[in-house]
């Protein structure tokens, strides 16, 4: 899904996201997307298996030990690596998943469309974000 429809209604509706590959450098693109969208009141929850909390928030080492309710999973890793992140994307019944820009993944987002995921790939929600609603 690209269209500016879809991703608007994403972006409006798809207010919890679990963050996978989230940095606790900030001058890593994930760290700065990551408050970026909690600055305009998204939930953004790190899964990273190498910390224990990010940006104040608890990080998680896989979206299923998240304990709460995932709108967006947004991927912060190479393309290879997204099929497993789709499947627990499907397990945990996310509404969405968003990979980053240059990351294309066809047969992992064909199998989450398939699910009924909503699928973005190698486009940034904080980019498509200030295109769709401005920087504010």
């Amino acid at each position: 899904m690209t269209d500016d429809a879809g991703l608007s209604r994403i972006l409006k509706t798809h207010r919890v996201i679990a963050m996978i590959g989230l940095s606790a450098r900030e001058d890593r693109p994930s760290n700065i997307v990551a408050r970026y969208l909690m600055a305009r009141g998204y939930t953004v929850i790190p899964v990273n298996p190498a910390a224990n909390e990010i940006l104040g928030q608890p990080c998680y080492p896989s979206l299923q030990d998240i304990p709460v309710k995932v709108d967006m999973v947004d991927v912060f890793r190479k393309a290879d690596d997204v099929p497993p992140i789709a499947d627990a994307a499907i397990a945990i019944g996310a509404k969405s998943l968003w990979l980053q820009l240059g990351i294309i993944n066809p047969a992992a987002a064909d199998k989450a469309s398939a699910a009924g995921l909503d699928v973005v790939m190698d486009r940034c929600p904080k980019i498509e974000y200030v295109r769709l609603f401005g920087s504010t």
